[in-house]
């Protein structure tokens, strides 16, 4: 019996050890299954969808420790409040959520609180996706729905968190509303798919539009904001889908304040058509005062150049000729000193047999000595022909581009004179011609809801356009020497045939001409054929 006592004994003291031990290890974790379950709204004060709501304060509970997070984008209120709701904690864990209302709520009114994906838990950082709370100041909540789509007009893919804006047709209305007026019911298509979907609506006729909300002030502003409307009232209630196109309208014309940025060269900054501007000096300038006038390769601006003068001061006016505006500035001499010339290659080093090359001038090209200008295929004279382009400020030139082979272009000084007699430095450049086998062609087909006239652009992912064709007639488009690499394919319905993309205009009732995108990227490889048919849809 003593010698079972003494092995129980050591059996036990064994056995414990190993409990301890086990224990001992706790601080090492074998780890488990990722929680990904989102936090669940266990109750709230008042109950959702209260009605005959009085409440200044809203609290959400949840049934674990959340966080909030770019609440301040998430959060949307419709209708839109005047003063944002406090919205806490902010920087915290917590199991609620607290709303405190800043604001005069409407009487008999409907509100929706969509947090989108602001709240999530505080480990794993799970979203409670699209959480809503829904009150109404009334004795009844409102049931109608309205859902949709937005996309862009020229980008591929739409802007993340715009504003869908529902506003009510009564007799307050007209189109300029949007300017000045917040909607009665907002959604937001947040940050993760292009859809919206308005809720708790009332019945009755509305105008729907769509807003990428730069201010987040609940009302457009033409100079920021895309937008996107629908031309036809809905009528609620309705089980129609609806699409938006969202567009940058081209802004309503205005001149900066004009200013002196060299001694010699004076800009006017400008918004809409610079066709339709034209600058003058009401003071009267020296006969020695000579003057030109470019528009500038990147910007809006119009460059005013002009012979250095002693004068103070210069008034001008500028005027828009199609709207009859007409302002005057006054522009003050400064010390400063002259803009002088410099020339830049539109290509240098590697050279695609599709690639134009010109010369570029920072100010006007008044003459070109082409006796100064040697131009050699390896190490030989080789033909070429020029062009000056007056109104692009650059000369252009044309020569027969060869496979696997160099070039070089030198210009001795005085091969260029500027609008002030300045003249270049020495200056040459050098081009390398490969081979056709490095590069990759395309031919595209297009078929379905074709309409010409078009353009087809091949941009990279960046969107930026590599080759560009345009036709008023069926064709096989042939893209030829592509850098390999990924290309995408837009279609640019040209309606009016002017050769490019025009936007819309949300008074004028004008919606943007029709892109579309090819639905996949186009993989380019050296040395290979490729074919593409692109079937659109109406």
């Amino acid at each position: 019996m003593a010698y079972l006592k003494k092995l129980f004994s050591l059996v036990f003291v064994a056995f414990l050890g190993l409990a301890l031990w086990q224990c001992a290890k706790r601080g090492n974790p074998t780890g488990g299954p990722k929680d990904v379950t989102p936090p669940e709204l266990v109750r709230a004060e008042p109950e959702n969808f209260t009605t005959d709501f009085k409440a200044e304060k809203i609290r959400l509970y949840f049934d674990e420790l959340i966080k909030l997070q770019d609440v301040q984008n998430q959060l949307i209120v419709s209708p839109p409040l005047k003063y944002p709701p406090e919205v806490k904690p902010q920087g915290g864990a917590s199991k609620y959520v607290e709303i405190i209302i800043k604001d005069t709520l409407k009487e008999n009114t409907t509100y929706t609180l969509n947090f989108g994906q602001s709240i999530t838990d505080n480990n794993e950082g799970n979203p409670t996706s699209f959480l809503t709370y829904v009150f109404s100041t009334g004795s009844y909540i409102d049931s109608l729905s309205l859902s949709g789509a937005v996309k862009d007009a020229f980008n591929r893919t739409a802007d993340q968190f715009i504003s869908v804006m529902l506003y009510e047709m009564d007799t307050a209305y007209a189109d300029s509303t949007i300017y000045k007026t917040p909607p009665l019911y907002i959604a937001n298509t947040l940050d993760s798919v292009p859809f919206f979907n308005l809720k708790n609506l009332k019945a009755g006729n509305y105008a729907l539009v769509a807003i990428k909300d730069v201010n987040k002030n609940n009302l457009f502003d033409q100079r920021q904001d895309k937008i996107g409307f629908l031309k036809d009232t809905i009528s609620l209630p309705t089980d129609s889908v609806y699409l938006l196109t969202l567009f940058q309208e081209l802004p309503d014309y205005s001149v900066s304040v004009p200013s002196y940025v060299a001694k010699n060269h004076i800009i006017f900054g400008y918004q809409g058509n610079d066709k339709d501007i034209q600058i003058k000096t009401l003071t009267e300038l020296p006969d020695s005062v000579k003057t030109v006038i470019l528009k500038d390769r990147e910007t809006d601006t119009l460059n005013y150049w002009l012979t250095p003068t002693d004068l103070d001061s210069i008034i001008f006016t500028v005027t828009n000729t199609v709207l009859d505006v007409v302002d005057t500035f006054t522009v003050k001499t400064r010390k400063l000193p002259l803009d002088s010339l410099q020339i830049s290659p539109s290509k240098n080093g590697k050279f695609n047999f599709e690639d134009e090359f010109s010369l570029l001038a920072n100010t006007p090209i008044a003459d070109v000595d082409t006796t100064k200008i040697g131009f050699f295929l390896d190490s030989l004279v080789a033909p070429y022909m020029y062009s000056l382009d007056s109104l692009g400020n650059k000369i252009d030139f044309e020569f027969d581009v060869q496979p696997n082979l160099s070039y070089s272009m030198y210009l001795l000084p005085g091969a260029i004179t500027d609008f002030f007699g300045i003249q270049n430095d020495s200056l040459n450049y050098n081009l390398s011609i490969g081979s056709y086998a490095d590069y990759g062609n395309l031919r595209l087909t297009l078929g379905g809801a074709v309409k010409y006239p078009l353009i087809i652009q091949l941009t990279n992912e960046r969107g930026e356009v590599k080759r560009e064709q345009v036709t008023s007639e069926p064709q096989i488009f042939e893209f030829n020497n592509l850098d390999p690499g990924k290309y995408i394919v837009r279609v640019i319905f040209d309606g009016n045939g002017n050769g490019k993309w025009d936007t819309g205009n949300y008074l004028k009732k004008m919606q943007p001409e029709k892109v579309s995108y090819y639905p996949d990227v186009i993989d380019v490889r050296a040395n290979w054929e490729l074919e593409q048919n692109f079937i659109i849809s109406e």
